[in-house]
């Protein structure tokens, strides 16, 4: 073969990797804006079940086609305090399995003999994908327009690659030189080494595939080079780990033990086959003899019982796992100062998975109206007792809010920029810029009404117990109100906004009601100008509080309109 033949291979293989990566970037976008409530509702269900677990990593990864992702997604999920570290480890052994489903689908295309290839009926459907997402103004057809070019470009890659192998094939001094590198050990870290360069194990695991079947390398040295694979899928979920808090650094070493744990144990495997069958036995002998002549499906079945089996061996064993990463990496008494406000729910590894991050958005939003909603019932018990004991905590609360709302906003504007959501997604995105705003003026005028509380104490001044009256029935209406509220934001329901609009009337009602009777009371001399002054002004940041809370719960109508 000529130095121009050589190039050119070398120049084809990097095209079908290019074009493998991008068939899976575009896949996974695709598939999980398509599947995104489902998506949500699936990493929503996370519990103490070990077993659940891995089966939420296992769907989740297969639904999205990307270990990656459900790997930094979950350490994200730690690192906001939503999962337990044995949660996310069993998530991530789900991930693992999940994963090989992408090396079946490329095996399945390299059937063909004399017919038509698989690969390049496949192939076919990268064209029938964009004549769809061209055509269609509907957003769930380009959606399905994507799946289908992604799926087809996957396998142009794929027929790309293999031709580079063929082309490799018939060099004598290449398939020499891939002969003798027979070292299992050194197999598994050309494995690591690559896959940590690009970045994906379905490209390292598919590139053995076609060296496999082209005959450039043997199965066993393919299923080393997969099985290296494995630990530099590890890569990426070791960078986003190791820049974030404890519990984050911790679940990215449980991913990286996990695989080691699996490589070491088929190593030791292959090694004890080796010395008690003088060589003759191994684990392609295995595969052969359950696949014969089908080295693409021995290869890629290999893969899926390699992760299967490690969860099986490694599953019971969590408990140990986790107790074992938390001494390597201790809490730290230098660590950031706990009390300091911070985001609940929400993470910037969630931006990898951007349907998910949108429920979790929601539900820090809702967590951020419970803080706002408690500092107003703070506020009100102060100024009805005087007994300013909470200002400590209400101040804190305040503080809080503020954070929140810088925070919430920042991360919003980021995930927008996400194309993986769906027009919903978008649509409710756009309503939390004022949703977030609402709330932290609440926060605003609870702050009001501490300080009206203030002015009352220092003048020795104290609201009659017909005032007090008056504003334990505005707090039980507002105290309604926000429930109703909240439900409607929660559920998107226009029967709870219905049933909040009316409350809010009643606020209004009741708030001119107290101005009234002040008058009178004033008149008749029970109360003091001084007083009064406080009075109205509560009376005033209530029915405000009131007003905002009910700008909250108007997302159901703008979700509602949407559908």
């Amino acid at each position: 073969m000529t130095t121009v033949a050589i190039v050119s291979a070398i120049l084809t293989l990097l095209a079908g990797i290019g074009v493998f990566l991008v068939a899976c970037s575009m896949m996974s976008s695709n598939l999980e804006s398509l599947s995104s409530d489902k998506l949500k509702n699936l990493f929503a269900k996370a519990s103490g079940s070990k077993l659940l677990g891995v089966g939420i990593g296992t769907l989740g990864t297969a639904a999205i086609q990307s270990s990656g992702a459900t790997t930094v997604m979950v350490i994200g999920f730690v690192n906001a305090g939503i999962i337990s570290l044995t949660q996310a480890a069993t998530m991530i052994y789900g991930a693992n399995i999940g994963t090989t489903i992408t090396a079946q689908i490329v095996a399945l295309g390299m059937f063909g003999g004399n017919s038509i290839s698989t690969s390049v009926i496949f192939s076919a459907f990268a064209g029938l994908g964009a004549f769809l997402a061209l055509f269609t103004n509907k957003e769930f057809w380009k959606k399905v327009g994507g799946i289908l070019t992604g799926f087809g470009m996957l396998f142009v890659g794929l027929v790309l690659m293999s031709s580079s192998m063929s082309d490799f094939a018939a060099l004598e001094g290449v398939k020499v030189f891939l002969a003798g590198i027979s070292n299992p050990l050194l197999l598994v870290l050309i494995g690591t080494l690559l896959t940590a360069i690009v970045q994906s194990s379905s490209v390292m695991t598919s590139i053995a595939l076609a060296m496999v079947v082209s005959n450039l390398i043997t199965l066993d040295q393919g299923i080393y080079l997969t099985m290296g694979s494995n630990i530099g899928s590890c890569v990426v979920a070791l960078i986003a780990g190791l820049t974030s808090g404890t519990n984050a650094k911790r679940t990215s070493i449980i991913h990286l033990i996990f695989n080691c744990s699996g490589v070491v144990i088929f190593l030791i495997a292959a090694l004890v086959m080796n010395v008690f069958s003088g060589g003759d036995f191994n684990f392609g002998t295995i595969f052969n003899r359950m696949f014969p002549d089908a080295p693409q499906t021995q290869l890629a079945m290999f893969h899926t019982i390699f992760n299967l089996i490690t969860v099986i061996i490694v599953l019971p064993m969590t408990g140990l796992l986790v107790n074992l990463v938390c001494k390597i990496i201790p809490e730290k008494a230098e660590n950031e100062d706990p009390n300091a406000p911070k985001l609940y729910f929400i993470d910037e590894h969630m931006l990898r998975t951007p349907p998910v991050a949108v429920k979790q958005t929601k539900e820090e939003i809702i967590n951020m109206s419970k803080i706002a909603f408690e500092n107003f019932s703070r506020a009100v018990h102060m100024i009805k007792t005087l007994d300013l004991s909470e200002l400590e905590t209400f101040n804190y609360k305040e503080k809080e809010l503020n954070f929140l709302n810088g925070a919430i906003i920042d991360f919003v504007v980021k995930l927008s920029e996400k194309q993986q959501l769906s027009e919903a997604d978008h649509v409710y995105l756009s309503t939390t810029y004022r949703t977030v705003r609402d709330l932290e003026r609440i926060g605003d005028y609870a702050e009001n009404i501490i300080e009206y509380a203030e002015i009352l104490k220092e003048s020795s001044s104290s609201f009659s117990k017909y005032a007090l009256a008056e504003i334990d029935e505005l707090e039980d209406l507002i105290q309604k109100l926000y429930t109703h509220v909240m439900l409607a934001y929660d559920k998107n329901s226009m029967e709870e906004l219905d049933i909040a609009n009316e409350l809010e009337e009643q606020v209004d009602i009741v708030t001119k009601n107290m101005e009234d009777m002040h008058i009178e009371r004033l008149s008749q001399g029970i109360c003091t100008p001084t007083v009064g002054a406080q009075y109205l002004s509560f009376s005033t940041n209530a029915e405000r509080i009131a007003d905002h809370l009910i700008n909250v719960g108007k997302t159901a109508r703008v979700m509602t309109n949407r559908r």
